[in-house]
């Protein structure tokens, strides 16, 4: 029962990081109704920004809360504007484009981010500054570690943040107008283009985030570390209906967890099998996700 309860610790603290990154892919669905493939080069570049941010601060040689915050927010920041140019160099012009053309360009700017991050950070994997010291806490048994804690503490602030956000704010009502109906959004008054750009900005900063808590917990990133990590995470938001927030949430824990227990109880070789067989399960059963909904469009 403890290695049971430690194994679903695990699958918990990666899952949340899988949602972070999957609510980015659900948000920008859920305005454009397209995938954007770049996203999980976007988390790779929030890690890489956390590291020099951290170098410059002095965080690895001198952990404080106030340097961890620091290097959090400069990384989010740093993407979430990045996330806009993206969005305003890449996508906005092909906006009345078949969805086929933004496609082929979200993958395009993917391949664009990972060779320009080989040629900026270099191809070597480089060593994640530790800025909060890794302490173990037995508790009943399951050892819970100071790591473990902040990715959980930092993804559940983060996720009831943008809850709050998207549910409470005047700019989350207007995004969900836009999510809605965008012509109508727009017929309304509602700046569809800057609620869009908002969109890009806090998705990137949510990959940003996961990007610093993988960091800490697998301290080696490289430039080519976006690419499975946000192949899983758009599994996860098709696990939870792709333009869900709650089920992108909903999705990447489920997906940690199950990615954990098949490595601890079947084997080691299938944890990064299982998410794609959890894909065409996921597809064959119940095309629009767990807490997704059938939509009927006229053709």
């Amino acid at each position: 029962m403890q290695e049971f309860a430690q194994q679903l610790l695990n699958g918990l603290s990666w899952g949340s990081i899988y949602a972070l990154i999957a609510l980015g892919y659900t948000m920008v669905y859920g305005v454009l109704r397209f995938i954007n493939f770049a996203h999980g080069d976007v988390y790779m570049v929030g890690a890489f920004l956390a590291y020099y941010i951290a170098h410059a601060v002095g965080a690895g040689s001198h952990p404080s809360v106030a340097a961890a915050a620091l290097v959090l927010l400069g990384s989010m920041v740093g993407c979430a504007i990045l996330g806009v140019i993206i969005e305003r160099a890449a996508y906005r012009p092909l906006r009345r484009q078949p969805r086929l053309t933004v496609l082929i360009t979200a993958i395009g700017v993917s391949l664009l981010l990972e060779n320009a991050g080989q040629l900026v950070f270099g191809a070597d994997p480089k060593f994640f500054p530790q800025f909060i010291p890794g302490r173990n806490l037995s508790v009943g048994g399951v050892v819970v570690t100071s790591h473990q804690i902040v990715i959980l503490g930092v993804s559940l602030l983060l996720m009831a943040g943008l809850h709050t956000f998207v549910m409470k704010t005047k700019t989350g009502m207007a995004l969900r107008a836009v999510s809605f109906h965008r012509e109508a959004a727009s017929l309304m008054g509602i700046p569809t283009d800057r609620i869009i750009s908002i969109t890009f900005a806090v998705g990137s900063a949510l990959a940003a985030a996961a990007g610093v808590l993988v960091g800490l917990s697998n301290p080696k990133i490289d430039p080519l570390m976006g690419l499975l990590p946000g192949l899983k995470a758009f599994v996860a938001a098709v696990l939870g209906g792709i333009g869900n927030i709650p089920g992108a949430m909903i999705g990447g824990l489920i997906l940690g967890v199950a990615e954990v227990l098949v490595s601890g109880y079947i084997s080691s070789t299938l944890r990064d099998a299982i998410a794609f067989g959890i894909l065409i399960v996921i597809l064959l059963t119940r095309p629009t996700g767990l807490l997704g909904r059938g939509q009927v469009e006229k053709v």
